[in-house]
């Protein structure tokens, strides 16, 4: 499925047309991107009996030291079984800060600009992939993964995670849905 535009409007489809290939391929480990946990509370609902893995911005994202999903939303949301991973960007964290300060090629940020050429939400959601293996939270089976562009969720895949320090063994397996213009 494609949506005409990016952005959190799509959440809502790109979460149960995510559950609906879960379905039909027996998967049953899903991860998903959210800032404030909006997006994980509607995964909770629509993936209900699915193992749920929310992915949120490391502290200091935005502002040293504070984080964005609030203390109070992240217990609420593992109190209801699901595993909430807050970690360094896979796809940018340090290189990103050696980025600002000194000129040159960098490859992981290569990598997710690459990724950005299906769409923000698709780059996400290798990531929070990455993520989400690299913080023990995954099996290694096959998963649904979903990201977004900017709120909420847009992209949803089907791949085989990998590890950051095995990174090329991800396997993209299907787009279930991205927006088509971006």
């Amino acid at each position: 499925m494609y949506f005409d535009k990016p952005g959190k409007d799509n959440t809502d489809q790109t979460l149960q047309q995510a559950a609906a290939r879960a379905d039909e391929l027996g998967l049953d480990e899903v991860v998903v991107a959210t800032t404030t946990g909006r997006t994980a509370y509607r995964a909770m609902e629509v993936f209900e009996g699915k193992r749920v893995t929310a992915v949120t911005y490391h502290c200091g994202f935005k502002e040293p030291f504070q984080n964005r999903m609030a203390d109070d939303v992240r217990r609420d949301i593992e109190s209801k079984g699901v595993r909430v991973i807050q970690c360094s960007h896979a796809l940018s964290g340090l290189e990103r800060s050696v980025a600002k300060k000194h000129a040159g090629v960098y490859p992981v940020l290569l990598i997710a600009d690459t990724l950005r050429l299906l769409g923000q939400g698709t780059k996400v959601a290798v990531e929070v992939a990455v993520m989400a293996a690299d913080a023990g939270a995954l099996t290694g089976n096959d998963i649904i993964s979903i990201g977004g562009s900017g709120g909420g969720a847009d992209a949803a895949l089907v791949l085989k995670p990998a590890h950051q320090n095995n990174f090329f063994d991800l396997r993209i397996r299907e787009i279930i849905c991205k927006p088509r213009s971006f």
